[in-house]
């Protein structure tokens, strides 16, 4: 049950890497695109474990291993709740949002592409979705299509979409969230708009799961890839949801001990996923924090936390745009939230130096969208992204800071 009106004040207390200057001046985080902050729970959950309970999972029989197998999959079980997977069995641990599709298309990408056959993707996807899909171009003879992206506002042209579906098409993977642009994309409509048709969907919600609500049943895509880090988990895991049917249908990614029900010299064999994809030992310290994370963002509410980034962001740019000399990408309305902008003739990296001095933390670059940059015309820009714990007086105290950088530029 999600909080119906909640202390945000409150929670920002709950963080206490907030609690501290940098350069002489308050922290003002506004970097949550790139990683979110960890709350107490978390990190009191990571402490618990290596002091309490650190052992090996899946192969012992002895008390900590038991405690550790137990939590680890319970961690499995949460996730499945927290974006309404139908089982947890679909539900595969990973490093992060990049390691998901990779896993994808190393997996099923080889098994089911042959040259001449089409990848779509959009013309906004992170380098994470999109560099992979080369790759497997390249090793398999399939080309990769986009759909195009209108310009600074940063919507997709859904009118060059049927076009695009063709016959060709095998596998179509877009982003949820722009980490760059702020764009919401419509991905439920965007599946079944796939599916009809027969194409495998993949929707990368590294900018969504901790920022929305997230149903992949609602959604209707075959699968969802995201990142612990960025929803107030640890950093070195992920998970990566797929359908059963297409999971248990798909190759093993790596090989390894624990993934396997049998081993001669000769031959393996493997076991049904998720495990199949989970050679080795893993990462068992960060489900069990993503568990605790999951867990909190859930008690706030994930709707209330969309409300929250909306009306932050709006804010921001609405206060952005008062300013001269200042280009704004993204959309202006329905945005999540992130705005995006370059000053006149002020490098991004120079404005994200000056604000660091000020103690506002932005990221400023390509975003890992180079692609994007070059056909908006510009080789990076300055980007403020915010969470849950930020607050209306943290934009007002960057706005001055942004001032103040075009002042410093002016003179």
């Amino acid at each position: 049950m999600s909080i119906k009106s909640p202390d945000w004040a409150g929670l920002r207390a709950d963080f206490p890497i907030l609690n501290q200057q940098v350069h002489g001046k308050p922290l003002i985080y506004f970097d949550n695109a790139a990683t979110s902050q960890k709350p107490r729970a978390v990190i009191d959950a990571l402490v618990h474990y290596y002091e309490h309970d650190n052992a090996n999972v899946h192969r012992g029989i002895h008390e900590l291993s038991n405690r550790a197998t137990n939590a680890f999959e319970a961690a499995r079980t949460r996730a499945a709740k927290f974006i309404n997977a139908r089982t947890a069995d679909e539900i595969v641990f990973t490093r992060g949002t990049t390691e998901g599709i990779n896993l994808v298309a190393a997996s099923w990408g080889a098994k089911n592409l042959k040259s001449g056959d089409v990848i779509l993707l959009t013309e906004m996807e992170h380098h994470s979705n999109l560099v992979p899909w080369q790759l497997l171009a390249q090793r398999t003879g399939a080309k990769l299509a986009y759909v195009p992206v209108t310009g600074d506002e940063g919507l997709l042209d859904l009118s060059k979409l049927d076009s695009l579906l063709t016959k060709q098409v095998k596998l179509f993977a877009m982003v949820h969230i722009s980490n760059s642009l702020g764009t919401v994309n419509p991905v439920a409509d965007l599946c079944a708009r796939a599916r009809k048709l027969g194409i495998t969907t993949l929707v990368d919600a590294a900018q969504s799961a901790g920022h929305c609500p997230v149903d992949v049943q609602a959604i209707g895509c075959d699968f969802l890839a995201f990142s612990g880090h960025k929803i107030c988990g640890p950093t070195g895991v992920g998970v990566l949801w797929g359908r059963q049917e297409i999971l248990d249908a798909m190759p093993p990614y790596q090989g390894g001990g624990e993934m396997i029900l049998s081993v001669e010299y000769q031959k393996t064999e493997f076991k049904h996923a998720p495990h199949r994809f989970e050679a080795g030992t893993p990462d068992i310290s960060g489900p069990i924090g993503l568990h605790v994370a999951m867990n909190y963002l859930d008690a706030i509410g994930r709707d209330n936390i969309w409300k929250h980034d909306q009306e932050l962001a709006n804010y921001a740019y609405e206060k952005l745009a008062a300013l001269k000399n200042i280009r704004l990408f993204g959309p202006k309305t329905g945005r999540a939230g992130l705005v995006s902008f370059l000053l006149k003739d002020v490098h991004a990296h120079d404005v994200v130096t000056l604000a660091d001095q000020a103690g506002v933390a932005l990221r400023g670059g390509h975003h890992c969208t180079q692609p994007l940059m070059h056909k908006l015309g510009v080789e990076s820009t300055a980007r403020a992204s915010f969470y849950f714990y930020n607050t209306k007086a943290e934009v007002d105290r960057f706005i001055e800071v942004m001032q103040e950088v075009q002042k410093f530029f002016a003179s």
